[in-house]
């Protein structure tokens, strides 16, 4: 086993305050490692990282084309959203289109991390419903699937004919066998592989031919929907968001909750998995862009490059105290 390395400093006038250290893959459409840093074969969990893969059965089934589900709609099934009404309108209309309510959610509620959102409940006094959990289109999919197999409610659990056709799926774009789970945010198994699966999984997506199988075509209706709604797949202010409209080329990005994030570079074929062992999102987000950098699909010089990668750290009063950095191992 390789120790993680350092992927991104804090630093504080002449001293890195702190030090991020974490793993990260990238593959080819073939499989293969083609950079590593760290533990290439760490086990990892990917969190909100694998929609995109929890994602293929709802297509492959045939559900999503017997519903008539559009690209937003399938952007929302990748999505880790903000809960604003852009989200929740949309995923209650998906809801009502199903002859279904919150109620038959299983994700649990938690309140918007959208503004606007937040202040209207909060004011109203109004608790937040499921729609707002930032899975909530990912189960709006798994509802839709459930329908369209003619399975019972409880599509959350390990058993479940959905969760057993996401474990499929999973295991087979991964190119491994899952070694278990563990129970997300939202209530769902969420199944562990090694970093180098979860980059071979995206690189398939950046590989996968629409019209070349179910598998492929799926995957390619599912990047193909997270570049053009970059918004809903995350929301204003979001590294997804921001990094997939400032890159320079398609770029699919998918944050995942203790700091994992993947890409789907199409252009290149290529697949790219991070986890910063710590958990922490900032040292995700800046390791993510300068990979992205690195490859060449985000402009270096680009302001939300520099949002993400390199921003200067301020105090209350507006002064610059220091700046946060990838470490060079990450820069061209």
């Amino acid at each position: 086993m390789t120790d993680p390395v350092p992927m991104c400093e804090i630093w504080r006038g002449p001293l890195a305050e702190s030090i991020h250290r974490g793993h990260a893959v990238i593959c080819d459409g073939a499989g293969a490692v083609t950079e590593a840093w760290g533990d290439a074969a760490a086990t990892v969990l990917p969190r909100s990282s694998a929609k995109m893969i929890q994602a293929l059965p709802l297509l492959e089934s045939g559900a999503a084309a017997a519903r008539g589900l559009t690209s937003e709609q399938l952007a929302l099934a990748c999505a880790s959203h903000n809960g604003a009404a852009m989200h929740t309108d949309r995923v209650r209309a998906w809801l009502a289109d199903l002859g279904l309510g919150d109620d038959d959610f299983r994700c649990g509620a938690h309140l918007p991390r959208d503004e606007d959102a937040y202040r209207d409940l909060y004011c109203s006094g109004t608790a937040p419903a499921q729609v707002h959990n930032n899975c909530s289109g990912k189960h709006a999919g798994f509802l839709t699937l459930a329908q369209h197999l003619g399975a019972g409610p409880e599509y959350h659990e390990p058993d479940h004919p959905v969760q057993q056709a996401c474990l499929a799926a999973f295991e087979a774009v991964t190119g491994e066998r899952s070694p278990g789970y563990g129970i997300d945010g939202c209530s769902v198994p969420n199944f562990a592989t090694s970093l180098t699966g979860m980059a071979r999984a995206m690189a398939f997506f950046a590989t996968a031919q629409e019209g070349t199988g179910a598998r492929q075509t799926a995957a390619a209706h599912l990047w193909q929907a997270m570049v053009a709604h970059p918004a809903l797949v995350a929301g204003e202010g979001r590294a997804c968001t921001e990094l997939m409209r400032a890159c320079s080329e398609p770029v699919a990005l998918k944050t995942g909750a203790e700091a994992f994030f993947v890409a789907i570079l199409p252009r290149r074929g290529l697949g790219v998995a991070l986890k910063i062992t710590d958990g922490g999102t900032r040292a995700a987000e800046c390791a993510i862009a300068a990979i992205l950098v690195r490859l060449g699909a985000l402009p270096r010089d680009h302001p939300t490059t520099r949002k993400f990668m390199d921003p200067e750290i301020r105090n209350w009063r507006g002064v610059v105290t220091g700046r946060m950095q990838p470490t060079a191992a990450l820069l061209p």
